[in-house]
């Protein structure tokens, strides 16, 4: 007999075409593509809440459909109505949607807060099942912490993040187990909270193999405009590690998109004239690692790593794949992940990666906030190890 399928509860701020709910949600419902073949998961959605019911919401259309019901609160939607937990793992999806944004950039999704209605649940049932939260867990280290911690305490698997770490690699390259990385350059492209996030989770993904594992972060200091460019002149970014990166990206702007011809972008002058607004965060992290992100908007559209391993005669580089929308199935490998904990109660990965990487988007904002200082870092003090194997897709 086939087995019973997994009932989950959806706690979203919003439904509606191309929100994070949708594209996450939607593969529970139909399917996804997966290694070369449909994949229709073993699971039932049984209930929703949404936050926010904006113009296109497609809530009601889903549970019409699929035979689900939204609640209005999540307790209700936990319990099924009922006077207990009734389902067997939770999707919490904190993305989009009309939410304050604070002075220093970040829009306050309410994660914390929907993770601890989940968790009072728990708590009053007397039950726990997996939880996902998609993205960083927070835009508050403080609160971060307190949701990885009560996982550990309430013994649920906890998995969360961003689909960069799992997603294709370009090529497809894996930082050995116990390296000794001397230095590394993460390329990414977006905005400062939510896109910058994406860039420092992958570039966690492959640094967290490095000997010794993780141990944390001592510092960051964030810098703007052309001080980024007088940093490299000066040798804090390495610019042959920039250069691989680079190499790596399928969207080079400039010339290429004018009239198609190929072009060094690290060349003197190329830089500055495509980057208006260049930000970089320097990373110092407490075994010594550094590393550096540099947010290049208008130089190149897509993410990529590139670093410096002692007793490798060639830079490691690769290209974090994203594919475009509206399939965009870099998103499937992610929900691969999710079924994979939700169905073996067991996560795939730490959830203290995104912990860290939580840490660090608040760290590199905080530097920014206050004049471009380099700030130090006691509570990033974050320890786990690695999987013994990437988790990145390969098939």
């Amino acid at each position: 007999m086939p087995e019973t399928p997994v009932r989950i509860a959806i706690v979203a701020t919003i439904y509606k075409y191309l929100s994070h709910a949708q594209h996450m949600g939607d593969r529970f419902l139909v399917g996804y593509p997966l290694a070369g073949k449909w994949h229709k998961p073993n699971v039932k959605v049984v209930s929703l809440y949404v936050d926010q019911k904006p113009e296109g919401d497609q809530s009601a259309t889903r549970a019409t459909e699929f035979g689900f019901q939204v609640y209005p609160t999540i307790g209700e939607a936990l319990r099924c109505g009922g006077a207990s937990l009734a389902v067997d793992a939770v999707l919490i999806i904190g993305e989009h949607g009309d939410y304050p944004v604070n002075d220093k950039g970040q829009i306050q999704y309410p994660r914390y807060e929907f993770f601890k209605q989940v968790v009072d649940v728990f708590e009053q049932s007397g039950r726990s099942v997996p939880v996902y939260n998609d993205k960083h867990l927070s835009y508050s280290f403080e609160k971060a912490k307190w949701m990885v911690d009560a996982s550990k305490r309430l013994k649920f698997p906890m998995l969360a993040g961003s689909s960069l770490p799992v997603t294709w690699r370009l090529p497809d390259v894996e930082m050995p187990t116990g390296a000794q990385v001397e230095e590394a350059v993460m390329v990414g492209v977006g905005g400062t909270d939510p896109m910058g996030y994406h860039a420092l989770e992958a570039m966690q993904s492959m640094l967290e193999r490095r000997a010794g594992g993780e141990t944390g972060v001592r510092a960051v200091h964030t810098l703007e405009g052309d001080a980024v460019w007088k940093a490299g002149a000066e040798g804090r970014w390495s610019k042959a590690l920039l250069s691989s990166a680079l190499s790596r990206s399928d969207s080079p702007q400039g010339l290429t998109i004018q009239d198609g011809r190929t072009q060094d972008l690290t060349a003197p002058g190329v830089l500055p004239k495509l980057v208006e607004k260049p930000l970089a965060c320097f990373i110092e992290y407490r075994d010594g690692t550094r590393a550096t992100l540099l947010m290049l908007n208008g130089a190149i559209k897509d993410y990529n790593f590139a670093a410096k391993v002692k007793g490798r005669s060639r830079l490691l580089s690769t290209q974090f794949l994203l594919t475009p929308v509206p399939n965009v199935t870099y998103s499937a490998c992610l929900v691969s992940k999710i079924e994979e904990m939700f169905t073996t109660k067991r996560a795939p990965y730490p959830v203290e990666r995104t912990l860290l990487a939580s840490g660090l988007t608040e760290a590199c904002l905080d530097s920014r906030a206050k004049g471009c200082q380099r700030i130090e870092t006691p509570h990033l003090s974050v320890r786990y190890q690695a999987p013994a194997q990437s988790q990145h897709m390969r098939a």
